[in-house]
């Protein structure tokens, strides 16, 4: 996992576990993620900071973690 700055993954997209009420408001970049097998996570709230880059594995678990947590 790593936090960067300055990429331009494409469309993010709110994550369906986000609260919608200004809370939790998670972002992902699905055409990224498909393209380069790279999961790029970020708080919507914060467009322009840096997001986390995940694997496959990690974005998997984290979205686990989101069903049973929510």
């Amino acid at each position: 996992m790593s936090s960067t700055h300055g990429s331009r993954p494409g469309q993010w997209v709110k994550s369906t576990y986000s609260d919608g009420h200004g809370g939790q408001c998670i972002e992902w970049a699905p055409e990224h993620a498909a393209a380069t097998g790279e999961y790029l996570v970020r708080d919507s709230k914060t467009p322009h900071a840096a997001h986390l880059t995940l694997t496959a594995t990690a974005f998997s678990t984290l979205v686990e973690y989101a069903k049973h947590n929510a």
